[in-house]
């Protein structure tokens, strides 16, 4: 009856539905091309959306079926994998839909700073970093002047000033010295050549340097050399997401001991 049941249903759809293409006895329908390809997608895309999806259908069926034919029955055996990958799916879909229920996602600056407190050994700098304000201005420009005097200056007014002006007259700029930058992002900003950067950041608090096209004016606030102790405000985030990822993993834990204590109690398992 199952044999009846699938040739009746594979029958009624090729008398029902355009086939587009058929590897021996395996056809691709057009129903099954729409679904590839996205709506709105114009009439030249379409075609080769579809001649490429028919293409790789075609190579795909001519090598199952050449290895249907030199495989085994047992190799052909696929029962446990596939068991075993639905079950990781279920289990991992119901952690998923736990973990977004149940998992306290507020993580505070007090939390923050303990967890950096106690674990400050593990966040030490892999990198240079730099707290900076730097301005890149046209070669010619009339404002280089201006610059000089407004950049780095604690003043508000000033800081207000040189932010609007860096807006109309800079071909770049970054005056935010609250954050810490790594120093080789800068180097990628400003061709600076250095063969020390410990020492060039030691000596160097102001800098002024040009090119053919452009010129660079740098005020260093701070700095940290590598393998020195990485500053909270770098590490915030970073830490934000280790205490977040520790508790999804202690809930978890947590729902899978509690699953087996309940069904413990209850008999709902033996070991034979």
């Amino acid at each position: 009856m199952l044999i009846l049941i699938t040739g009746c249903s594979t029958f009624f759809k090729k008398k029902t539905e355009h086939s587009i293409a058929r590897v021996y006895n395996d056809y691709l329908y057009e129903s099954e091309l729409k679904s590839v390809i996205p709506k709105g997608t114009p009439a030249k895309d379409s075609i080769g959306v579809a001649r490429s999806y028919i293409d790789a259908w075609i190579h795909q069926r001519l090598v199952i079926h050449q290895a249907e034919k030199n495989l085994s029955i047992d190799q052909m055996d696929f029962s446990q994998q596939l068991d075993n990958y639905k079950n990781s799916l279920i289990i991992y879909t119901y952690e998923n839909e736990l973990v977004k229920q149940k998992l306290d996602t507020l993580v505070t600056d007090e939390d923050v700073e303990n967890y950096y407190t106690a674990n400050q050994q593990n966040f030490l700098l892999k990198d240079n970093i730099v707290q900076l304000q730097y301005v890149k201005l046209p070669l010619k420009s009339p404002y280089v002047k201006q610059f000089r005097k407004l950049l780095g200056s604690d003043n508000a007014p000033d800081k207000t000033r040189v932010s609007q002006q860096c807006e109309h007259y800079a071909s770049d700029y970054f005056l935010d010295d609250q954050n810490w930058l790594p120093f080789n992002d800068l180097l990628k900003q400003i061709p600076i050549k250095t063969y020390n950067q410990e020492e060039f950041l030691k000596n160097h608090r102001e800098l002024e340097y040009q090119d053919s096209a452009f010129i660079y004016l740098v005020r260093f606030k701070d700095f940290k050399i590598k393998e020195s102790v990485s500053p909270l405000s770098f590490e915030k985030e970073r830490i934000r997401n280790i205490i977040l990822n520790k508790r999804k993993i202690d809930l978890i834990k947590k729902m899978r001991e509690d699953i087996f204590e309940q069904a413990q109690k209850k008999n709902d398992f033996e070991i034979y």
